[in-house]
């Protein structure tokens, strides 16, 4: 019982510590990011690039994905003009798990005594990136404290179960991928919970890229909840958002071990491995899209029977 209270603590632990850097990068960049979105968006591949850097910025797709349905419901930008977001903030999210699968996690006291010392300084800069050195540390913290109780963690009946599952179906895998994401609200939380699984071997890596392709689909129902109740524009930019992910998933599914075997192959450290396998995903997926994105939003269109005039 008390296995399963700290791991609960550790997942609340890294959602703070994301929540802390993802307003200490607002605070430092927000502004002219949002500008960003607003004004340099005309063409597809302008708005992959700001979504890869903003995203990459804020380190949240969710985050970009609310502010681009607010801009698109706003009237700021078209449903068309959404397409290139959607497709950069999935290449954007990945930097976060490259960041978090390198073996850096020394520097988490490092870090915490450098936003403690900038906490004292009187100016609303060093107090922004504060926040972003105490959500980093937080963050390595976390992943550590996952790999330390992995192992015990597995021994609980219902844990091993959901990894023995998880090990002998990649579908299972998906599922509980897109189940936890969709109930945490953080693809990034769950496939770094998977990163330290594969770690120490509790589940495979082809596992650990299942669950990460279920994590893309889960992320989806941030933006969901985010167009409720909106105009036509808002929910094919949802719609758009939701098929760009579920398309990539299906797409890679029958590649699963492929995809296993050329990270094995990049990498030897297994958590390096899931995050390669999250950028080559979403890489591939975004970059197959984005010369035919006009094409993909008139399909969204007509599946949906929605039209924008």
């Amino acid at each position: 019982m008390l296995t399963i209270f700290i791991f609960f603590l550790l997942i609340g632990s890294f959602l703070l510590g994301m929540f802390w850097l993802k307003s200490g990068l607002y605070n430092l960049a927000g502004e002219r990011m949002t500008k960003l979105i607003s004004k340099w968006t005309d063409a597809p591949w302008k708005g992959f690039l700001i979504g890869i850097a903003v995203t990459g910025v804020l380190q949240s797709s969710s985050a970009v994905m609310v502010l681009t349905i607010s801009f698109v419901s706003a009237g700021i930008l078209s449903f068309r003009q959404s397409i290139g977001i959607i497709l950069g903030t999935n290449i954007g999210t990945t930097l976060t798990l490259e960041i978090i699968s390198l073996d850096i996690g020394f520097l988490s006291l490092p870090l915490l005594g450098c936003s403690l010392l900038l906490l004292i300084l009187p100016y609303p800069s060093t107090r922004a990136l504060a926040l972003t050195f105490l959500g980093l540390s937080l963050i390595f913290v976390s992943m550590r404290g996952f790999e330390e109780l992995a192992r015990p963690l597995s021994n609980q009946a219902f844990i091993h179960s959901l990894m023995e599952h998880s090990n002998a179906s990649a579908l299972f895998s998906i599922l509980l991928g897109t189940i936890l994401t969709g109930l945490v609200q953080s693809s990034t939380v769950i496939t770094g919970i998977a990163m330290s699984f594969v770690n120490t071997d509790i589940i495979t890596i082809f596992a650990g890229i299942s669950i990460m392709l279920g994590a893309n689909i889960g992320t989806c129902v941030t933006s969901y909840i985010a167009g409720i109740g909106s105009g036509k524009a808002t929910k094919l930019t949802v719609y758009a958002h939701i098929w760009l992910n579920v398309a990539g998933v299906l797409i890679f599914f029958p590649f699963i071990e492929e995809l296993g075997e050329m990270v094995k192959w990049a990498s030897a450290n297994p958590e390096l491995q899931l995050a390669h396998a999250s950028l080559a995903f979403n890489v591939i997926c975004s970059v197959l899209v984005l010369p035919f994105s006009g094409h993909f939003a008139r399909l969204i269109e007509r599946f949906h029977g929605i039209e924008i005039r």
